[in-house]
């Protein structure tokens, strides 16, 4: 997607990038153990994957929750007991970038999202 060297060029790529290129960039690394069995590092996140905080404020950091909703726009995730209080006193789902999370359980009840996983499983082997 990006060719250019040019850091302003990168950024203005990827602001403009259309829709279906935004999706692939909301994406994690996968836990070890999902690494090794299914030969892949990371995969676009999907709601109701169960993902591991790795990165954040400490009261952040390890919480491990389900994905509610992937926002593409930004790049984020919300994530199942990851909120922060609004002024009023009520909690909100507070986003969080897919690169600062780690995938631990995928869902797979998306049969393109399995045949492309074991698609890839296949050549490796």
């Amino acid at each position: 997607m990006v060719k250019s060297s040019k850091a302003s060029k990168q950024r203005k790529a990827h602001y403009n990038a259309p829709n279906h290129a935004r999706r692939k960039a909301v994406a994690s690394p996968l836990s070890p153990e999902l690494r090794e069995k299914y030969g892949k590092r990371s995969m676009p996140v999907v709601t109701g994957d169960t993902v591991v905080v790795t990165r954040g404020s400490e009261d952040v950091r390890g919480t491990e929750g389900k994905v509610l909703n992937v926002l593409t726009r930004n790049g984020r995730v919300s994530i199942d007991g990851v909120t922060t209080p609004k002024a009023d006193g009520t909690e909100i789902a507070a986003p969080v970038h897919a690169s600062n999370v780690m995938i631990t359980k995928l869902e797979l009840s998306d049969e393109w999202r399995k045949d492309k996983l074991f698609r890839k499983n296949e050549v490796a082997e």
